[in-house]
């Protein structure tokens, strides 16, 4: 089968790796479609996702796909079902590390409620977390919008990670798809004033259609002035970005007991924390691994949202290529303007 790979760092292809066989917890999928992830995946191509450092390794983890064949102890999917979250989290060919694996032509997923039902839901018995999250969707979900709920799950369980209330007015750095998944939940779940900031003048056009209330660049006079000119500061600033620099600058921004909320991996070990620009008392929630319960609660309501119509794949998606193309995909996502690009198999 296809599956993309990262030789060594900034250098992507497809290559050829033997087929998958799901063992008797498991199931196979056969992608329709990956989406790139603007992180996890620029950070494992260009060489500096932390604790990851051997190559060649297999990439992607957000994808959807149809099962076509069962392991003999699954009881909770059936041939035909389409399924997110698959993985190659042990991959077919010893060559190659597992960089997730997701974006290969056949991925595995495991019946977690069956391992969990016959006993062997830990970690003696090869049980991971992960197996939560990989689920059927309905049959009224499109492949486009099943490919997005891998990011939209985590980041609608960030707002349980981050304690964010109907009412908290928020302000988030960044428009990527994480930024611009903030703000348009926040919409949904009836926050208060919502504000983004990116030095990108396309995507803060992108916020102010998903809800905000009010954009800026980085660099922009109204933002330093923010809380005077509100006559209040904010609940709780997102940083989707994942920089030292961001969370310092939402320090004076925040209420007295606000949050700073830090989405993502920060890639340093160390950050200086300029706690004299906040207020007295304040909260900084770093959020950099999902909250795998909450994560995969989320998709129920998430469906909703797509099934009523006000959810959709075609507000985030920038691109579309080929599999075959997915090194020029890749080149696309190093001019920092997609929001999401997908892979069609």
């Amino acid at each position: 089968m296809r599956s993309v790979a990262v030789l060594e760092p900034n250098r992507v292809e497809l290559v050829d790796i033997p087929d998958p066989e799901p063992g008797p917890y498991e199931i196979r999928i056969r992608t329709e479609v990956s989406y790139i992830c603007n992180a996890t995946d620029r950070k494992l191509i260009e060489g500096h996702f932390p604790g990851v450092d051997t190559y060649p390794l297999l990439l992607g983890h957000e994808s959807a796909g149809i099962v076509d064949r069962l392991g003999e102890k699954v009881h909770n999917y059936e041939i035909g079902q389409r399924v997110i979250g698959g993985l190659l989290l042990n991959p077919p060919d010893p060559a190659y590390g597992s960089g997730w694996g997701g974006m290969s032509e056949f991925v595995l997923a495991t019946d977690n409620e069956a391992m969990e039902e016959d006993g062997l839901g830990d970690p003696e018995h090869g049980w991971n977390e992960i197996f939560q999250v990989q689920r059927a969707v309905p049959e009224s979900i499109s492949v486009e919008d099943a490919g997005m709920l891998c990011t939209w799950r985590e980041v609608y369980a960030g707002f349980s990670d981050f304690r964010l209330h109907q009412g908290d007015d928020l302000l988030v750095f960044g428009a990527g798809p994480v930024g611009l998944s903030f703000v348009k939940f926040a919409n949904l779940l009836g926050l208060g004033w919502v504000g983004s900031v990116d030095p990108e003048a396309q995507k803060r056009e992108l916020a102010l259609s998903m809800g905000a209330d009010e954009v800026f660049s980085p660099e922009d006079e109204a933002l330093q002035e923010l809380t005077a000119r509100r006559g209040r500061p904010l609940d709780a600033v997102v940083d989707a970005v994942g920089r030292e620099d961001i969370i310092n600058r939402a320090l004076p921004l925040i209420r007295m007991a606000g949050s700073v909320c830090v989405y993502g991996v920060i890639d340093r070990p160390v950050i200086s924390l300029e706690k004299h620009a906040g207020p007295y008392n304040f909260n900084v929630l770093v959020h950099q691994w999902p909250t795998r319960e909450w994560e995969a609660a989320a998709q129920e309501p998430l469906c909703r949202w797509i099934e009523e119509g006000s959810l959709s794949y075609r507000n985030f998606l920038s691109a579309e290529f080929p599999v075959e193309k997915s090194a020029e995909a890749f080149l696309f996502l190093k001019t920092g303007k997609p929001v999401k690009t997908m892979l069609r198999w």
